[in-house]
């Protein structure tokens, strides 16, 4: 699993640009909503590939399908 960051740059005029690393999916929205409230309004929003990755879902369920006949 990878690590996840939020990266904030003030700059001298005010603005502050935000990177979100390592999470997948819109979750990182969620994230980040407090933040962006307190921080004011929002000018722009530059969307990476990890916002369009579908989480990954594992299944526990494992079955044997090797029979007699198969050996």
């Amino acid at each position: 699993m990878s690590m996840e960051t939020l990266e904030f740059v003030i700059h001298p005029d005010g603005r502050v640009q935000e990177k979100v690393t390592g999470i997948v999916g819109t979750s990182c929205a969620e994230v980040t909503a407090a933040i962006e409230d307190q921080l004011g309004e929002v000018t722009a929003c530059e969307l990476t590939s990890e916002y369009f990755t579908q989480p990954v879902q594992q299944s526990e369920t494992a079955t044997n399908q090797a029979g007699f006949s198969d050996w």
